[in-house]
């Protein structure tokens, strides 16, 4: 898989310059550029398929499951935290976090439509206001990406004009940052990936 884009929304405190911020943000590019399908292919080609249509495209759940797992299994990451974020209602877990000189950083991985990723960095960039959180993460597919996935799910080119807003925030440290992945191909003698298969099918 293909990282085509990253746009550092938060970038305070010099967080990006310490050696465990690069550590953690490297198992996290690696973790992406690992994945493959079909399993063994050293690529990660989607069938040649528009997503639109219902049970059309292929899945976009498995794609994280399996990069959670890499996470996880191999580098020690906690999957689905839960944080006191706000304080009328609590948000949803965090997808993964782990240990950053004594705070989390934490990633989301898109699975849902633009609301979603909106939400995403929205819940993200409160935690890193509140102190609860040193930075965050998102992962989302481009918009050409996204032509073979899921009907409506977030892609950057649609998150990207709200870009301003994020970096308008007072953070005196933190990191919150937006990457875009993207197929390496596209070809019919590939197998969908089919929702609900199990993400390790995908490692």
């Amino acid at each position: 898989m293909k990282i085509v884009e990253t746009a550092f929304l938060l970038d305070a405190g010099g967080v990006t310059q310490w050696t465990e911020w690069k550590f953690r943000y490297d198992q996290v590019l690696n973790a992406i550029q690992t994945i493959e399908w079909p399993v063994g292919s050293g690529a990660f080609i989607l069938y040649d398929q528009s997503g639109k249509r219902r049970g059309e495209g292929s899945g976009v759940k498995p794609i994280k499951d399996s990069f959670m797992a890499r996470l996880k299994d191999e580098h020690g990451w906690k999957l689905e935290t839960r944080i006191d974020i706000a304080t009328v209602k609590v948000p949803g877990p965090l997808d993964a976090t782990c240990d950053l000189r004594g705070s989390l950083l934490c990633l989301e991985w898109e699975t849902g439509n633009i609301s979603s990723s909106h939400r995403a960095l929205n819940k993200m960039c409160l935690g890193i206001l509140k102190g609860l959180l040193i930075g965050g993460i998102l992962i989302l597919p481009t918009r050409k990406m996204y032509h073979y996935l899921t009907d409506r799910v977030g892609n950057f080119s649609e998150i990207e004009p709200y870009f301003p807003f994020w970096r308008a925030f007072p953070v005196e440290q933190g990191v919150l940052v937006v990457i875009a992945i993207e197929h390496d191909a596209v070809s019919l003698n590939v197998p969908r990936i089919l929702k609900g298969t199990d993400g390790r099918a995908l490692q």
